[in-house]
Parts: C-alpha cells; structure tokens; sequence
C-alpha cells in the first residue's frame, strides 16, 4: 500500500517535527522541543522516551506509541514513516520525539528522508545526546585536555540486529574516547574486536546504565574484563559502553552527592500546582515525575458564583480552602470587571500557606490562618472569631470538608457553601505504574486526599502496597492509608516540610545502610 493511496490528503497538509527528547531526564529537552510538544496535535514517540518528557505534551493530543513496550513488538521503521506521513496529510502538527538526539543512530534521516519524498514538511529540533549528556551525569568528561582530544561515536548494532562493520583498527590506534551505543548484547564482540586490533587489555572502560534517571550507575573495568563485569552486574539497556582513559575518572562526581539523588518521586498534584514542588524537589537530587492524578475544572454553571458576587456586601467574611478556590474567584471578579474594591468590607481566612500565597499574588492578605492547614483546625479558629449572623462565602471544591461549615453554623454563621471547581481524575495510558514501583526508591508524593484518589484510580489493580506515599497532612495520610500504601506525613503541611520529610527519610536510609556495611562492633 503506498503512501499516496493509503492516505486521503487533506486541504492543508501539516507539518512534521523530528524532535530529540534528550537522554531522559526531564529538564534536558530543549525549549522548542518542549513548546513544540504542548502545542503538538499528535505526539509519536518510542520507548527511549522517559515519561516525565511526554507529560509536556497537551492531554488534547493523540499520542501514538511506536516503541517496544511489555506486550507488543517494536512497530517497523517503514510502518513509522507512513504513520508520520498519514498524520501530516490529515493536517496536524505531529512531533516525531525521540530519545537523545533524532539523528545520532536514531533514523531521523530516514524518516526526514520519507517526508520529503512525501512532499510533507518537516523541521529537525536537536537533542542532546546520550553519548555526551550520560557521561557527564556519571561523572565522566568525554573529552579532556590530558587524556582525550577527540570523542567517536560508534553504533554497537545494526538495525537488523546484527554485529557492525566497526572498524577496529582505526578505533585502536585512534586515541580519544570511544563510545559505544546501544551495545549491551554485544559488549562481548566489541571488546574482542579492539584487543584483536591492539587496544591494551587494561586500557580503561566503563559501562554506564539508565544515564540522568535516579537509577543510573556506572561500571569501572577496562577493555579485558569489563563485559565480564557487565554480565555479572546484569546490565540492561539503555547503557552506553566508554573506551578510553577517560572512563576511570574520579573528580567529577556531582549528580550522586544530593541529598534526594537516587529517588525518583510522583508528583500527584494538577498540572498547574506542581511546578514548584518539581522544582524543589528536583534542587535537592530527586527524579520527578510530574503525574498529575486529578486536575481542576471550573463549575459549567456558574451562576452560584455571580449571584454571590452581585451580592458580595451582605458577606462578612470570605473563606479559601485551596489555591484553585482564589484563581477561579479571581478568575470570575476578571470576567465581571469587577475589582478588589469590592472585597474592601470582608475579612478574609485561609486553609494555609499554599492558599495564602496564591491570595498575596492577588495583593491580598489573610486576616485568619489556623496553625495547622487543615479544615477542621479551619473551622475551629474560625469559629471563635465570627458573630451570630454574620454571612460567610465558601467558594471551594464540590466536594470539601462538612465540619468546616458545621462548626461555622453551631457559632451561629450564616454560610454559603459555593461549589466553584470540580476535581476530575486524570490517568496517562503510558504509565506503567507496576513498573514505576519495582523499586523501593520509587516514592507517590500526595498533597490533598483528592490526589491519593486519582492516583488509586489510575493504577487499577496494581498491589498498592508495594506504595511508599508522602503525605501532606493526616487526612491525606488517612486516604493514601485506606488504600493500602505505608504513608508517612510531613511535620506541618506545607511543601516545603513535604520535601523535608523526603530528605530526611533519605538521610536515615543511607545511615542504616552505612551502619549494615559496617563490621559486628563498630556501628
């Protein structure tokens, strides 16, 4: 079936971006590459493609696995091709994302090469690629002054899996680092062929895994015994194999001394409120993975809230349980025109510091925040502060917390419980969340009980058990506990104290693995 008739052309075709994701690690992608994705209408990308990269992308967009992935075989190179080609036609932006770079042995210009037969037009958008970015994240320069003045690239497989026509000698008398990509199942080959060719057998090497995940870990051996090593430490792919005196350099180890480095932790909260917990988390050593498992969507009707505000002067106090309750108040005062002034007469109480620093971008300041930021402790202070009579606006969630507004109305409050968002579940059909847990250093960070609830539904059936969950106060602790997950809770609930109970935890596992290192009598 040919590209011609298989497809039916639409008025204006689209365009395709061959786009290189970067070695996997999130903050790693370009900024085009990353505007490019949340502009895309149709995301096809492979399985060298870390998760947290494709959660730039639109949830409006079609995303179209071509990867090797549990269940299914890797789609062919041709079948790609026609995929890219049918999708442009149709008129859509399509981003082709591939791991590292799209035409460092990632058969970008076979497929810019289709394109252009195709009359389909197409941009190529650089990645970094793992032969460098890898490296440098284990700690290792590929070119340095005193031991390497030039670096070679060499492909370890052909696309039909077979062994390359690597020319040995040259690589062996070349000097430089050498490396060797996608040669895990054939490691054994390659060394055999440089020794054969006169490379020393104690020449250094080093088999580098999972490079810029919190998983990555380094291999140090030499050319006659580092395939040895790597079957014995039972190296999957990706890794990349380095060659040269390079390999064995020890002063540049930075992305190991963090404090979170070697976790990778789920962010839970929506897309738009995760941002500074990534990036707090992320200063401090940690792999994200932004997973939002619910997201905010402003009520259809809004009527309940423009009544309210048409009559927002008979109201004494207003009261904000969420950062999303300001932004849409905020939000609907923009629509009507209608500013702060309005607000001059109220007296304003907040959940805690999230809420109250959403209200501050706003240029307001709390009269009231509890202790500690939860509804009941909420509705406590609250309590004792108002008049019988007095009328109290509410605008938050469908769903909150019942005792806030009963301890409101036995101190003899007016209130009106204002639904002004929903929270809908999100779920991502790339996540493998089974896949994400098989390691203990895989940590769910959860910061209300809506998102431990997204997060059950989109795991399905997966043992939950198997879950170490964060949590940002006791009712969040209490949801995630119901769920079966071992939970820990922050000291207060804020997200800084979040990242601190992260830490922590961190710190005491390292210890009790130094002290289980440790001989009988001197722990």
């Amino acid at each position: 079936m040919s590209l011609e008739t298989d497809t039916q052309k639409s008025d204006k075709t689209g365009k395709v971006y061959l786009v290189g994701a970067g070695p996997s690690d999130v903050e790693l992608i370009t900024v085009k590459g990353k505007r490019l994705l949340e502009e895309a209408e149709v995301i096809v990308y492979d399985r060298l493609v870390g998760n947290g990269i494709l959660m730039w992308g639109s949830r409006h967009a079609r995303y179209i696995d071509v990867g090797k992935r549990s269940g299914h075989h890797p789609i062919p190179q041709e079948e790609i091709n026609q995929i890219l080609v049918r999708e442009a036609r149709k008129g859509q932006k399509v981003v082709r994302l591939k791991g590292g770079d799209p035409l460092v042995f990632g058969r970008g210009g076979e497929e810019a090469a289709a394109l252009k037969k195709a009359g389909v037009p197409f941009e190529i958008v650089p990645g970094i690629t793992s032969a460098i970015g890898v490296p440098s994240y284990l700690g290792i320069p590929v070119t340095h002054r005193d031991m390497a003045s030039s670096v070679h690239i060499v492909t370890a497989h052909k696309k039909d899996g077979s062994l390359p026509d690597i020319h040995y000698r040259s690589l062996a008398e070349g000097g430089g680092t050498i490396v060797f990509l996608m040669g895990v199942s054939t490691i054994g080959n390659v060394m055999a062929g440089l020794l054969e060719e006169g490379m020393a057998p104690d020449m250094p090497a080093a088999v580098l895994e999972r490079g810029t995940t919190s998983a990555q870990r380094k291999i140090i051996g030499t050319v006659g015994d580092i395939a040895q090593k790597a079957v014995r430490e039972q190296v999957q792919s990706p890794a990349i194999i380095l060659v040269g005196h390079v390999s064995a350099f020890q002063d540049m180890d930075w992305y190991g001394n963090r404090p979170l480095a070697g976790k990778k932790i789920l962010v839970t909260r929506p897309r738009e409120r995760s941002l500074r917990l990534a990036a707090l988390l992320r200063e401090e050593g940690a792999e994200v993975l932004e997973l939002p498992t619910i997201r905010i969507a402003p009520v259809e009707d809004g009527e309940g809230l423009s009544r309210a505000l048409d009559g927002i002067g008979t109201f004494s106090w207003i009261v904000f349980t969420s950062p999303s309750g300001v932004r849409i108040f905020r939000e609907e005062l923009r629509k009507r025109r209608q500013d702060m002034r309005s607000l001059a007469h109220l007296k304003i109480a907040v959940i805690g510091e999230g809420t109250a620093g959403e209200l501050e971008n706003w240029g307001l300041y709390p009269d009231l925040m509890p202790e500690q930021y939860d509804g009941d402790h909420l509705g406590e202070a609250l309590a004792g502060c108002v008049k019988a009579g007095e009328k109290i606006l509410i605008p938050r969630a469908r769903i909150g917390n019942q005792t806030l507004v009963r301890r409101l109305e036995e101190a003899g409050a007016r209130v009106t419980d204002l639904p002004v968002y929903d929270t809908e579940y999100e779920s991502f059909p790339w996540v493998e969340y089974d896949r994400e847990f098989t390691s203990k250093d895989c940590l769910a960070m959860f910061t209300s009980a809506s998102t431990v609830r997204g997060f059950v539904k989109s795991a399905g059936d997966m043992d939950l058990s198997k879950v170490t969950a964060l949590c940002i106060g006791e009712m969040t602790a209490g949801e995630a506990e119901r769920a079966g997950m071992q939970t820990f809770t922050a000291a207060r609930a804020t997200l800084r104290d979040l990242v601190d109970l992260a830490v922590k935890m961190a710190a005491k596992e390292r210890e009790d693995g130094e002290g289980q290192r440790q001989p009988d009598g001197e722990k």
